[in-house]
This record gives structure tokens, sequence and C-alpha cells, in this order.
């Protein structure tokens, strides 16, 4: 199987001064484009002994500061950041043949962030947080309906649900964001940004 891209090119003076900003502009071309669920990402993880893992997870908010995604904190995940908070995350938009590429460092955002994203979210997953005990072992999948079922009494409907102590975000500092453009022959571009002395440089990469 073997795809020939015939997409425009990507030219460094066509780029945005950082990567938030460039990233900005390819976020509302795969909005427009149709492409679904431009907000999930790949979220790749190494344990303290440089084991990786990788999952992909609904990027919730993007800005100057960086990216933000919300977890179990003790999930596989939250448990590898917590080791070692280095991380990155991959955006295939594969139908518009382009990638962005970030690696940087995870912190945790603010309680108050996290309460205030929890109540904005659909009441099925706001139980679904406090039900799932995420990336830890579950006899069966009836017995993951039960535990749901069991949190849906303790919370009628109207009543708030207050997010669970161990789930919330983490906001990601990018150091690295590559943007990549598929290109005819194999000739694709890849402009990477790189944080240099409080500002950015940027470099070209070979396809």
């Amino acid at each position: 199987m073997r795809e020939q891209y015939r997409s425009a090119g990507l030219a460094e003076e066509e780029l945005a001064a950082g990567p938030m900003e460039q990233f900005d502009r390819w976020f509302r071309d795969a909005v427009r484009s149709g492409v679904y669920e431009p907000n999930a990402m790949v979220v790749s993880t190494a344990d303290a002994d440089g084991r990786p893992s990788s999952r992909t997870v609904l990027l919730k908010e993007y800005g100057p500061r960086g990216f933000v995604f919300y977890t179990n904190y003790r999930s596989r995940k939250g448990r590898e950041l917590a080791a070692n908070p280095r991380l990155s995350l991959l955006f295939p938009w594969h139908p518009i043949a382009r990638q962005v590429i970030v690696s940087g460092t995870a912190q945790r955002v603010a309680r108050a962030e996290t309460a205030a994203y929890f109540r904005e979210r659909p009441r099925g997953s706001q139980l679904g947080a406090w039900a799932s005990e995420q990336s830890s072992k579950i006899a069966s999948r009836a017995e993951l309906e039960r535990l749901y079922a069991d949190v849906e009494l303790r919370h009628p409907p109207g009543e708030e649900i207050p997010a669970p102590p161990e789930w919330g975000g983490f906001l990601v500092v990018p150091q690295s964001a590559e943007f990549w453009q598929g290109r005819e022959n194999r000739l694709h571009d890849r402009l990477r940004y790189e944080a240099q002395d409080g500002g950015w440089r940027v470099d070209r990469l070979c396809p």
C-alpha cells in the first residue's frame, strides 16, 4: 500500500513566529477540511526505566502556554509522567497529509482549572471518571458496568458531580514542534521549531 502525496508545500517564510501560532493555523485547517477528531493525539510517555508507552488522548485546550489534556493521575500515563515528565504528542492528520510532532514536558494544571473543566463534561463522562480506575485490572465488562451503576445511584440527576481527587489535567510545555507536510516522491517538508534563548530556532529536516 502506497499513497503519492501531492499537497502544497511548507516553506520557511510561511511559518508563524512560534509553534503555538503555527499549530493554531494548521489545527483550523484540519477542522475546515473535515478531519475526523482533529484534536485526537497520540501521547507517548516512558517510565523511570525508559520503557515507552503510547495511547490516543483528546486535546482539550491549546494556547500560548502549551497543550492541555485530562486523565486519571493513577493511570499508566499519569504514573509515568510523575516519574518522568518528558513526553511527545503526535497529531496524525492523514487526510490532509500533515502531522505535528511535539516534544516537551508535562506538569499538572491547577486544581481549580481541573474542576472548571470537569463541570463542562457530559454527566456520563463525569460518572465514568469516578467508576473507572484507569489502567487497573478488572474482572469483566459486567464488573465495570456495575461500578458505573453504583456511581450513578450515588449521584442522582441534577446533582453536581465533583472531579475525582485522582483525576486532572496536564499542561504540555513544548520544547520542540515539528510540522510535517507530505509531498510527492517522499520529499516531504519537515520544519522543526526548537526552543532557544527564550525564542525559537527553525530547522528544515530531511524527509
